[in-house]
């Protein structure tokens, strides 16, 4: 015979058991990603604000190996009042201004193209368009520096055939070769995410717009390109990111244009203060922290001015 007093309380335990089950598997299927995301990310993150701190100082006679010692935000002063620091950031933006809308509106109509009820071979363009991005970065900026070499390069051979001389690795079109790089390995990856944004559509305002008499041009201009308003903010914070971290490209190419030096970006600065012949992981660790700052602070005014065109 049921307890009629402890009945309510039995079925009140069993839910609660059983959410407990479902959060202890929870916390097991997200272990792993858990302890990957501390270890490379959050730990880095913070070692390197650590060291931030400290800078190497060589003992009063000068022998021996430079000790390292707290030094507060010195690091920080010498960085944010480095005329090579900001001449470093300057290029860096002018290239992030002329390269990501390119990219951008290239990945789009990319996307718009295979996405049209006239595409055919879809899966073939979409992955002839995506393997630039499987080819590691390096690689790249090296076939590519190739193709830029005056006495060899295919392409420089075939302009000057036609009448038109350029120089890829002059002074005054560096960063563009740089961008056509960028914007050859990662346009496919940006052309995934507008893609998978479009396919997200339901087709029933497709098929209602067209029954309105809707051309194809305008379902493109009215319907798609506005629903895609949250892929373009990913994928242009995700280049505004990537941009900040230029190296690949100029670390590579610096050895065909010789103007190219250890501070011409600032990710190429705080490579040589972490491993060059006078190395500070120090300061390489504030012009990191520094970086990261100022690439967290355009994203963050992307995303307002984003809000406030939508509004």
């Amino acid at each position: 015979m049921v307890d009629v007093a402890t009945a309510p309380v039995r079925l009140a335990t069993k839910p609660s058991r059983r959410h407990r089950a479902q959060a202890r598997t929870a916390w097991l299927f997200l272990a792993p990603f858990a302890v990957l995301f501390i270890t490379v990310f959050i730990i880095p993150i913070f070692s390197s604000i650590y060291n931030s701190f400290y800078g190497m100082k060589q003992s009063g006679l000068g022998l021996g190996a430079p000790e390292r010692v707290f030094i507060g935000l010195q690091n920080y002063t010498e960085t944010l009042t480095s005329e090579a620091f900001w001449s470093g950031m300057g290029r860096v933006l002018g290239y992030a201004a002329f390269q990501i809308p390119i990219m951008i509106l290239g990945a789009l109509g990319l996307a718009l193209l295979l996405d049209s009820l006239a595409a055919k071979y879809i899966s073939f363009f979409r992955l002839s368009y995506f393997l630039p991005y499987a080819i590691p970065g390096v690689i790249a900026a090296v076939v590519w520096t190739y193709l830029y070499q005056p006495n060899l390069s295919p392409i420089v051979k075939g302009l000057s055939a036609i009448g038109i001389n350029v120089d890829f690795l002059s002074t005054n079109t560096i960063l563009l070769s740089m961008a056509n790089i960028t914007t050859w390995t990662f346009m496919g990856y940006n052309m995934l995410i507008f893609l998978s944004a479009l396919q997200a559509i339901p087709g029933d305002l497709y098929e209602a717009a067209r029954l309105d008499g809707a051309s194809e041009w305008r379902i493109v201009r009215a319907i798609k390109v506005p629903m895609l308003q949250g892929a373009a903010m990913l994928a242009v914070l995700l280049s505004i990111i990537g941009t900040i971290q230029l190296f690949n490209e100029p670390t590579v190419m610096k050895r065909s244009a010789t103007f190219i030096d250890s501070a011409y970006t600032p990710m190429m600065m705080a490579y040589d203060q972490a491993f060059g012949p006078s190395a500070n992981p120090g300061k390489a660790a504030a012009i990191s922290v520094v970086m990261a700052v100022i690439a967290g602070l355009l994203a963050w005014f992307y995303t307002r001015v984003n809000k406030k065109v939508a509004q």
